[in-house]
């Protein structure tokens, strides 16, 4: 009798103990969840700030640009006088290699930038049997110096063909004064193909219909390996070359 008194009295002190045992339990696995998810949370933000080092796709490759150190042999500037008009334009100029300059009033836009996208052997071979522009394409022939040595700054000074220049009301199809400033090699002579070889100046020259300053519209490089580049202006070059290109398109 004793037994069976102890045995049911066991039974009903483990029945009040299920709902505590049940409590323990949840806590457990409420604290086990919580630190898994803070396990997975810290996980998610070091790959995040650290970006991990193996790639996920090794098939997909980063885009990169490749940047290139230019050397320009050659110097071009205007001298800033307000003599600077149709009647003469003064230019300094210096370079560090062998060069012919070539000038020319009035030259053909559209001709001059398709010619300016042709490859460097074929302006090359130009320059060595005529001049680089072509008499229909251009009104004259302002000057051209072959076999210039390399020098200092020189000044250089054009004078004003006859008759007057008359490139007539915009939109205009001509440039007033193009300078060219062309490496001259030998015939079998090999460059490296980031070598500058030609310096193109394009001048705007001040007259009644555009009166804007006589200044330097732009500037083209050309690279042995037929590259073009146009190069950088200062904020107000860059004014004056927006306004006059407005006169020249409108």
């Amino acid at each position: 009798m004793n037994v069976l008194s102890s045995l049911i009295l066991s039974t009903v002190e483990v029945a009040n103990l299920l709902p505590l045992v049940a409590v323990v339990i949840c806590v457990g696995a409420m604290i086990m969840f919580l630190a898994k998810a803070a396990v997975i949370l810290r996980v998610q933000a070091d790959d995040t700030l650290r970006p991990s080092t193996i790639p996920t796709n090794p098939n997909v490759q980063v885009p990169r640009l490749k940047m290139t150190r230019v050397h320009i042999p050659f110097t071009f500037r205007l001298l800033e006088t307000g003599n600077n008009s149709f009647e003469e334009v003064r230019l300094a100029v210096s370079s560090q290699v062998k060069y012919q300059m070539a000038a020319f009033w009035a030259v053909s836009i559209r001709e001059l930038h398709m010619s300016l996208w042709r490859t460097w052997s074929e302006l090359r071979e130009q320059t060595r049997l005529s001049v680089i522009v072509d008499s229909a394409h251009c009104q004259q022939l302002a000057t051209n110096v072959r076999c210039q040595q390399p020098h200092s700054e020189t000044v250089v000074a054009l004078k004003s063909p006859k008759p007057p220049l008359l490139l007539g009301a915009p939109p205009r199809l001509a440039y007033p004064l193009v300078v060219f400033m062309i490496r001259e090699t030998e015939t079998d002579e090999l460059l490296h193909p980031d070598e500058t070889v030609i310096l193109v100046n394009v001048v705007h020259l001040r007259d009644p219909v555009c009166p804007l300053p006589t200044s330097i519209l732009a500037q083209y490089l050309k690279q042995a390996s037929g590259q073009l580049s146009c190069l950088k202006v200062r904020p107000y070059t860059l004014f004056v070359l927006m306004l006059v290109v407005l006169n020249y398109c409108q």
